[in-house]
């Protein structure tokens, strides 16, 4: 079976370039014996940055690149000329990326807009040349500063969709068919369980031209939060949902029990998704009539609007987009930032191994550095003091 294309998790190493290093020339010209300090700034190191772009819509090219390397600053020279920085190394991802420290699962930044720069690493300040050490007394100062060291780090990027709506539900719940039935997207639909293996986006039409997203994400079971199915890995993807909408079938035994299961999923996951709105579609509500509605009806919670649908027979679908165009609109689902929880170190290995993401990344480098001065000299540690 060939391996999806839809890629939401990578591990990656990333490393900023050190400054350079400043020089120690002195003036040496005809008809001036005495010319002086005249070495120059080494240059700044390379910043690794992460810019967004709604082009793209996974991680996969990342998936086959996984070293991030800035330039590293050139050394100063004479006439207080500065060395050339580094040059950046721009890192394109998905908006909706969430980047942590691998090694201790620290959350470290967020890119949600097209366009968002974030600088992950910043490179190596260049050190000074020796004509900023010059005074009074030390006429001839033979030292420079070195260049501010490279920052390295192996970061794990997440995508989480950004979606208006998503789907939670169990297995066969309907929610492909509900995406496909509103929608022009084609999730895979079949008649055994996990048939949905990746995440769907879909936009919905509404009146007047307008338009929401709906996410359709693959089936939640009992115990999910703690890795059972597939609900571990993709329950992040309706994190920054602003709408969530329970499917529960029409022929399950307990209704009311289905919703609860699939809450206490949530909760445990993320306790802050229970902050979102929520709507609940009875779905293959064609098999129902009036009377049997109306005896489940009281058996449904009360505190989250309810309507019975049914994709295939077209049943309820405008009521539903009725009540998520109204839930998305409210003054209270309008949630302006997303906290974003550290990842637990003692299941990082184990979250690493399942996402296949758990090789170690081991490098050696070689300076190779030029001599920009005409006699040998040694660094004297100066203080770098805030510009």
């Amino acid at each position: 079976m060939a391996e999806s294309n839809f890629v939401d998790y990578v591990k990656i190493y990333c490393r900023s370039g050190k400054g350079g290093r400043g020089s120690t020339h002195m003036r040496r010209e005809k008809y001036c014996p005495n010319g002086g300090p005249d070495g120059g700034d080494g240059g700044r190191g390379g910043h690794i940055i992460l810019r967004g772009n709604r082009n793209y819509w996974t991680l996969l090219h990342l998936k086959y690149d996984r070293h991030a390397m800035a330039g590293h600053g050139e050394s100063g020279s004479k006439n207080r000329s500065s060395g050339k920085d580094g040059a950046d190394k721009v890192i394109e991802v998905p908006c909706g990326t969430v980047v942590y420290n691998a090694e201790t699962g620290e959350y470290l930044c967020d890119v949600t807009d097209d366009g968002q720069e974030v600088i992950l690493l910043k490179g190596g300040r260049g050190g000074q040349g020796n004509w900023h050490f010059k005074t009074a007394t030390r006429q001839a100062p033979r030292f420079a500063q070195p260049g501010e060291p490279m920052q390295e780090m192996t970061v794990i990027m997440e995508l989480k969709l950004l979606a208006d709506v998503g789907l939670v539900g169990f297995p066969n719940a309907g929610k492909s068919t509900l995406l496909s039935s509103i929608s022009a997207a084609k999730p895979k639909i079949a008649d055994y369980p996990f048939t949905t293996l990746e995440p769907n986006l879909g936009i919905v039409s509404y009146r007047d031209g307008k338009s929401f997203v709906m996410a359709d994400i693959p089936g939640i079971i009992e115990g999910a939060s703690q890795g059972k199915g597939l609900g571990l890995r993709f329950l992040r993807h309706i994190e920054r949902n602003s709408l969530l909408l329970f499917m529960v079938p029409a022929d399950s035994d307990d209704i009311r029990k289905e919703y609860e299961i699939l809450l206490n999923e949530l909760r445990t996951f993320n306790p802050e998704m229970l902050d979102k709105q929520r709507v609940l579609a009875i779905t293959k509500s064609d098999m129902l009539d009036r009377e049997l509605m109306d005896e489940i009806e009281p058996t449904l919670p009360e505190s989250i609007p309810h309507v019975f649908i049914s994709s295939v027979a077209g049943l309820g679908i405008a009521e539903l987009k009725d009540i998520l165009w109204e839930e998305l609109n409210k003054e209270s689902n309008k949630i302006e930032t997303i906290v974003h929880r550290p990842k637990d170190v003692s299941k990082l290995k184990e979250e690493l191994k399942d996402m296949g993401e758990d090789e170690d990344f081991e490098y050696e480098y070689e300076d190779a550095d030029e001599d920009d001065s005409d006699f040998d000299y040694e660094y004297e540690e100066e203080d770098w003091e805030e510009e």
